[in-house]
């Protein structure tokens, strides 16, 4: 893809992330390789990612010094810089604030349970980098460990942030992370998640080795001996089944009203 539909696709991944939520005001940023020239493109700090148009992208090599545009790129470019000089393989970056993804990282705790079969053969792993200031080389420190085996990482109190061989992937991995942070946030509301079993995580992963999306994620993973066993007896009152019934319900409207 040449830079002027690169430029495009960068204003309309960032008019997605804006409609979904996952980003508002001047938040977020985005990063892509230009093929066969070292350079990086990517969008400018300060304006909202939301209502960008081509000419606002800015150029920098790979050290982040600008080359070619008007406004001041990311300040969050040294987080993207690091990401490319580890991986390759990887050609863009998405950062973003999605709602629940972020109330994880918040909230301290990582999406690294194998709870849904196409996220572990999609995405694998989500773990959640420590808190660094954003803007800084903190942040960039504290992702360090991680670029390496992850294509996705929780950032603590911050966002999210998510990479692949191109943008669209880079993306959609960023929407796959939302999605399991909602669903990872119901079943914590309904009392219970039931991790899959090592041996079927094993096998989505060889599916994952197959079709050349693995990275070394495999062995960083904690994964259950076995699942909960289905025949397990919990014994409530009458009484603590309403109620905890009603605080579900209640838990659950209240989600997806924020979730709108």
């Amino acid at each position: 893809m040449d830079e002027r539909r690169l430029r495009e696709a960068i204003v309309e991944i960032g008019r997605r992330l804006y409609e979904r939520g996952y980003i508002v005001a001047s938040d977020g940023n985005l990063s892509v390789r230009l093929p066969e020239s070292g350079r990086i493109l990517t969008t400018p700090t300060g304006v909202c990612k939301g209502f960008l148009t081509p000419d606002m992208l800015v150029v920098v090599d790979a050290e982040g010094r600008k080359l070619e545009g008007i406004l001041p790129p990311s300040s969050e470019l040294a987080m993207h810089l690091e990401i490319y000089r580890q991986r390759p393989d990887i050609h863009a970056v998405v950062h973003a604030h999605p709602p629940c993804g972020t109330g994880f990282a918040a909230a301290g705790m990582s999406l690294d349970k194998p709870l849904v079969s196409e996220v572990v053969l999609t995405l694998g792993c989500i773990p959640l980098a420590g808190y660094g200031t954003p803007s800084t080389e903190e942040l960039v420190a504290a992702i360090a460990p991680y670029v390496p085996h992850y294509n996705a990482l929780l950032l603590a109190n911050h966002g999210a942030v998510t990479y692949g061989p191109d943008l669209e992937t880079a993306y959609f991995r960023m929407e796959t992370l939302e999605h399991f942070a909602r669903i990872t946030l119901v079943a914590k509301l309904l009392g219970r998640e039931q991790p899959l079993p090592a041996e079927a995580v094993q096998k989505l992963f060889q599916i994952r080795e197959r079709a050349g999306m693995t990275v070394p994620s495999q062995a960083l993973c904690g994964l259950p001996d076995r699942a909960p066993s289905s025949d397990e007896t919990l014994t409530l009152t009458r009484q603590q089944l309403i109620e905890l019934i009603a605080e579900t319900v209640e838990a659950v409207i209240r989600f997806l009203r924020l979730a709108r």
